[in-house]
């Protein structure tokens, strides 16, 4: 079961957001602001009671369809089977009633019907609980913003794109993050070479070499490397936005999630350490062949890394995602609602770049030939 919880203004009633701006929760009906303070109680007692039950069952809670929520006969009652709603869940908004259907790893969301924004509970307690977030500092207008900047100068960008586009969808969701601390330790060996002598004798040019064996050994300890846990959310993507700053990320709390969506991992932290073992052995070997210089030639003989996991934190970090629609395909772009990193693919005018490369191609065709011509002839 998972519980619905919601941030009421308590001097009008309405939905209460967290505010990128003023790093609190605000009212957009009547502009009344609380500190994050004054939710934490809340948010204590959520989690003690949620500890202590193990699953929650006050009114108006939210049950997994079709598995540990509604049996089989209420959802045929209610005109769904368990064939759709397989992966979901039905939540039932506290305020007007509502029935959501929702995927079962979402965390926090807007009623569609009455506005409120309510969070499950049941999907950020006991191990799905994050120890950390970083919230949102950037707001959407910043995020329509960078879009405008990156359809900027792209010379290859079909022109109609930019008119034709526009923006489907536009949210601001916490995904999850597992933080990984690790120590390495990496060795490599280097066959190099370095000029050192030039001399001409007669019609012919000498050049003398000197060959060296290269060692480097090295200890390196790594922290906060970050690895995205939603099966939802491309790595490439994800590692795309980073950095993200931890300094910035405050204890976990609920309503930092009021007024965004946010979804619990859906990878364990198992199945991201192999990838955060990756990241690290890299950083290890460029590191080392950084540390060779000074040769004409470097060639990798042998390398080795050993990397010891360490410390493993959960995070929900926050990103905002648009989504663009031009001649039936759909352009996701994405930016860091930290930092206002902002990364997407554009699509490409085939015609302006055959016209951009073409004439060059032909021009430095001719110039090779001519020089070809008085050299050979």
């Amino acid at each position: 079961m998972s519980d619905i919880i919601e941030y009421k203004c308590p001097r009008c009633g309405g939905a209460l957001e967290f505010d990128s701006d003023l790093q609190k929760m605000k009212c957009p009906y009547c502009d009344s602001v609380f500190d994050m303070e004054q939710f934490r109680e809340m948010d204590r007692e959520e989690k003690e009671q949620t500890e202590q039950t193990g699953k929650t069952k006050q009114a108006g809670q939210t049950g997994q369809a079709g598995k540990s929520g509604q049996t089989k006969q209420e959802n045929a009652e209610q005109g769904w089977n368990d064939q759709e709603l397989d992966g979901m869940k039905i939540y039932t908004c506290k305020s007007c009633g509502a029935e959501i259907i929702a995927e079962e790893t979402l965390g926090a969301s807007t009623c569609p019907y009455c506005g409120n924004q309510i969070v499950m509970t049941g999907n950020f307690s006991g191990d799905l609980r994050p120890d950390y977030v970083i919230p949102f500092k950037l707001k959407k207008e910043e995020a329509l913003k960078r879009l405008k900047e990156h359809l900027k100068n792209k010379k290859l960008l079909p022109k109609v794109f930019k008119d034709e586009q526009h923006i489907d969808e536009i949210k601001g969701i916490y995904v999850p993050y597992w933080i990984f601390d690790a120590d390495a330790e990496g060795s490599a060996q280097y066959d190099t070479t370095k000029l050192t002598g030039v001399w001409k004798k007669g019609d012919y040019r000498y050049e003398e070499y000197s060959f060296f064996d290269v060692v480097r050994r090295g200890r390196m300890e790594f922290r906060n490397i970050p690895a995205d846990g939603s099966k939802k959310m491309p790595d490439d993507l994800m590692e795309s936005l980073e950095p993200f700053d931890m300094n910035e990320a405050v204890e976990f709390q609920t309503a930092y999630l009021a007024g965004y969506l946010a979804d619990r991992y859906d990878v364990s932290q198992e199945e991201c350490a192999g990838r955060i073992r990756q990241r690290a052995e890299e950083s290890v070997q460029m590191t080392l062949r950084n540390s060779v210089s000074g040769y004409d030639t470097v060639r990798c003989r042998s390398e080795h890394v050993e990397v010891q996991q360490k410390n493993v934190r959960y995070a929900l970090f926050p990103v905002w995602l648009l989504n663009t629609s031009w001649r039936g395909e759909i352009y996701t772009f994405a930016m860091n609602g930290q930092t206002g990193r902002f990364i997407g693919n554009l699509p490409v005018d085939w015609t302006l770049f055959w016209l951009n490369v073409l004439p060059r191609t032909v021009l430095y065709g001719v110039i090779i030939g001519l020089l070809m011509y008085f050299f050979i002839f």
